[in-house]
């Protein structure tokens, strides 16, 4: 009988820490998607925590230093890195998608001082949140200009 009583005690101690970790997981899980995965999902992913990843569009950038409120549009920029390579690598990429006025674009608003690499062309990968308006609201603003960091490989490259 004793043995039945630590059977069912560790079963319940096991089972509450699986539905802890369980719901823990699910409540900060983040979706990565393309803008035209975002898109193509709507309402559906209106609310939840996501990331998106973009081309930022230069003349949209618009900064209120009074408020620390950004804003600018991001073009969508395939997420294969197969399609990437094909369309001359991430660079070229993130330049395509800024000139081809067909590709799926987002706005995204930011509070927040302006990060230093924010400019044409540059990937513009943000955490946040789709409003019920269509506008990506983020949290987090993480910039990389690939031109900046392709021209510093031979010289590393070299110098080793």
């Amino acid at each position: 009988m004793k043995i039945n009583k630590f059977v069912i005690g560790g079963l319940l101690i096991l089972g509450a820490v699986v539905f802890l970790i369980w719901t823990s997981t699910a409540a900060t899980s983040e979706y990565f998607l393309t803008i035209d995965e975002l898109k193509a999902k709507g309402s559906e992913v209106t609310g939840r925590n996501l990331r998106v990843s973009g081309a930022v569009i230069g003349d949209t950038i618009q900064y209120d230093p009074q408020t620390l409120t950004l804003t600018f549009e991001v073009a969508h920029v395939p997420g294969d890195q197969a399609l990437i390579a094909d369309e001359g690598g991430l660079a070229e990429a993130l330049h395509q998608a800024v000139l081809d006025p067909t590709r799926s674009r987002l706005k995204i608003v930011y509070v927040g001082p302006k990060p230093d690499l924010l400019r044409h062309e540059a990937q513009a990968i943000v955490t946040g949140k789709l409003g019920e308006d269509g506008i990506f609201y983020a949290d987090e603003l993480l910039l990389k200009c690939p031109t900046k960091y392709e021209e510093a490989v031979p010289e590393q490259a070299a110098s080793n």
